[in-house]
């Protein structure tokens, strides 16, 4: 009796051979997870430069001091969420259109502010905070009216 040929030895696989199934889909995985980052990383940059700017920095504070706003949404009155729009600053000129998210503990708000940089000056053309429940806008760049008229005293 015969006895069957053995078969011919395989020939040993290399690494991409015994791997290409966890291989394959890490390897699509983690360029897009590190683009992603990258995004994400320059949208927070973005969002703190925003933030570092005195034209923000100033319609921030105007906004937490405004009796009609703290009336509106109550204090304290931080900023939340994403800040949009542009703030280009070039020396001692520049311009800035943003909108900023306010948050009370009555309501939220959205702040808008138009300004331009002038010889190191930040000049407010619109300041404005609409308020989201009521649809409200109070002006930020009005002075507000005093609430007794001063006493004159004629003699």
């Amino acid at each position: 009796m015969e006895t069957a040929p053995l078969p011919a030895p395989m020939p040993p696989t290399n690494w991409f051979g015994r791997n290409w199934k966890w291989v394959v889909p890490v390897g699509c995985l983690l360029p897009v997870l590190f683009l992603g980052g990258c995004a994400l990383a320059i949208f927070f940059f973005a969002m703190g430069v925003l933030k570092q700017t005195d034209a923000y920095k100033t319609a921030l504070v105007r906004a937490q001091a405004n009796p009609a706003v703290i009336e509106a949404i109550g204090s304290p009155i931080s900023q939340t969420g994403i800040v949009s729009g542009n703030s280009n600053a070039n020396g001692a000129t520049g311009e800035a259109n943003l909108s900023i998210p306010l948050r009370g503990p009555k309501g939220k708000a959205t702040l808008y502010v138009e300004a331009k940089k002038s010889a190191d000056i930040w000049y407010f053309q619109s300041m404005a905070v609409k308020i989201e429940k009521t649809g409200e806008r109070i002006d930020l760049n009005q002075l507000p009216l005093p609430s007794k008229r001063p006493s004159s005293s004629h003699p």
